[in-house]
């Protein structure tokens, strides 16, 4: 005789990036061993894929990790991990007033929000005739940077180079489809040191995971508020 099958709570969110609402369930134990199997591997394109085929299976099928913004994702990922194995988690804070004493801080997942900093745009203009159009990360374009998620120099000049859409001169318009690798790596290694810090800046304000937090250092009593970012910042 068969074994009955059980049935998954169903919840519903809504996309940070366009507010439509999603449906979505827990993850199942088959699915989270995949996912722990993939953070043992201390692979970053296998913990990438694992991550948005979780998010697929528990989105029954509407979201795709392969064409959704990355915070749309870390997001979405948060959203059932809270729902799987619970909202409460503590995770260790840096002081920053000595930047080395850790304190341990309660956070409440349900809490925790996509944020977009004031002034943030995707347009960004290098010269009086000329602009980049970016678009946002997506999970793959993390997956493929050497170091992914850590925002080094090689890791800002891989995304940056998924990352530009258009390129506007005047009134003529560059598709990125159209451009090729290496046309692209010339454009961006003629930027002056202030392009540059403003396609960084980009990436900096980008939506993202935030939460602040108030701590307080045990050794100094210095009390400080802490802004924790990104979504490894929230998982223990």
């Amino acid at each position: 005789m068969a074994l009955p099958k059980l049935d998954s709570p169903t919840y519903v969110t809504e996309l940070p990036s366009t507010g439509k609402k999603i449906k979505y369930r827990p993850f199942l134990v088959k699915e989270q061993k995949i996912l722990l199997m993939s953070q043992e591997s201390k692979d970053t394109m296998e913990q990438m894929m694992s991550m948005g085929k979780l998010i697929n299976s528990c989105t029954f099928g509407e979201i795709d990790a392969n064409t959704s913004p990355l915070f749309d994702i870390e997001y979405l990922f948060l959203k059932i991990r809270e729902k799987s194995v619970g909202a409460k988690v503590t995770i260790m804070v840096t002081c920053p007033d000595d930047n080395e004493t850790k304190v341990p801080v309660k956070i409440n997942l349900e809490e925790i929000n996509v944020q977009m900093t004031v002034g943030h745009s995707n347009e960004i203009k290098l010269s009086e005739n000329m602009k980049l159009i970016m678009k946002y990360p997506l999970l793959k374009d993390i997956a493929k940077t050497e170091n992914a998620g850590k925002m080094q120099t090689t890791g800002i000049f891989d995304i940056l180079n998924q990352c530009v859409h258009e390129i506007h001169h005047d009134d003529t318009i560059y598709h990125k489809i159209d451009i090729t690798d290496k046309e692209l790596e010339e454009f961006i290694d003629s930027f002056s040191t202030q392009q540059f810090e403003a396609v960084t800046n980009f990436f900096e304000t980008m939506p993202k995971l935030r939460h602040a937090v108030n701590i307080t250092n045990p050794k100094t009593n210095v009390k400080s508020e802490v802004v924790i970012e990104g979504l490894d910042s929230f998982l223990v």
